[in-house]
């Protein structure tokens, strides 16, 4: 639009950008020739540098293989060492529980050893321990909540067992009572011979006193000191053993229902039972015969 007001100025413009085209063409052929040589180096450096490539590749690739199988056994060992640690770790804890629970499994084992001796106010002590020293300390496993819930139920067992105890303790009085009051009547009567023979020598100042009278026989100190008994003629007789009336009852199954409802807060249903029964055995005994009214 330039040339627009001039003739052939189109043309004119062609040729000149056609010249233009031709002068840079060899300014970069000559450009092109003189920098040939170095790209020409280059092309050679880039291809060694290609191969250089390749060969540091390979060997990065064995390297990173080695690297992976050496990385392989070290893991492996590593989870071995971690399962090793756990594992560990773990018998550390159950050894440390055991310690803990060790000490309550013996209790318990020794309460059972006394509930089959029948030692049952030893079992009930061994129970209280149980109950406020050691099983509170493992008290979230799950046998010592059953030994916990085992423990009512045991004390029961004895109640039960040391009143059977009384029960048979009382019918075997009821069946003895006849032998036991006539023992308990000829010691009485021996007791009241002696007091009477204490009396009159007392009253007649004998030279001789009686000392004390032991299976019904009567003992006296000489002026020398010497035991002299009054019985000589009887020694055949007094050497036999005559039992008396504690001889012949034995009231340990009392007294051990006795503590074990003590212990157990329940002493007042002892007594009142006791009471009662003796109460009955003592109207049976007491009720006159029938050849007797």
């Amino acid at each position: 639009s330039i040339y627009d007001d001039q003739p052939n100025a189109h043309k004119r413009f062609m040729e000149k950008l056609d010249a233009r085209i031709r002068n840079h063409d060899r300014e970069i052929e000559k450009m092109c020739n003189f920098h040939h040589q170095g790209f020409v180096d280059a092309i050679t450096e880039l291809l060694k540098v290609r191969a250089d490539a390749e060969k540091l590749m390979g060997q990065v690739t064995d390297t990173n293989r080695r690297l992976q199988e050496a990385g392989r056994e070290v893991t492996a060992q590593t989870e071995e060492v971690i399962r090793c640690r756990i594992q560990q770790r773990n018998m550390a804890t159950t050894v440390e529980k055991l310690q803990l629970c060790i000490p309550v499994l013996e209790m318990y084992s020794k309460l059972k050893e006394q509930l089959d001796s029948k030692r049952y106010y030893a079992a009930l002590k061994t129970m209280e321990q149980l109950e406020k020293v050691y099983i509170p300390r493992v008290s979230q496993y799950r046998f010592c909540q059953i030994m916990a819930e085992n423990l009512p139920r045991l004390r029961e067992e004895i109640k039960e067992i040391s009143m059977s105890d009384l029960k048979d303790f009382l019918e075997s009085i009821r069946k003895h009572s006849d032998k036991v009051g006539e023992t308990a009547m000829r010691q009485a009567q021996q007791h009241r011979t002696f007091n009477s023979a204490v009396s009159k020598q007392a009253n007649v100042g004998h030279f001789t006193k009686p000392v004390y009278s032991l299976n019904g026989r009567t003992h006296t100190h000489t002026h020398n000191g010497l035991m002299m008994d009054d019985d000589t003629g009887e020694e055949e007789e007094a050497d036999e053993e005559i039992l008396t009336a504690q001889d012949l009852v034995d009231f340990s199954p009392v007294y051990r229902c006795l503590h074990i409802y003590t212990v157990l807060g329940d002493r007042e249903t002892f007594e009142n039972y006791y009471r009662k029964q003796r109460k009955k055995q003592a109207r049976l005994v007491l009720q006159p015969q029938a050849n007797m009214v």
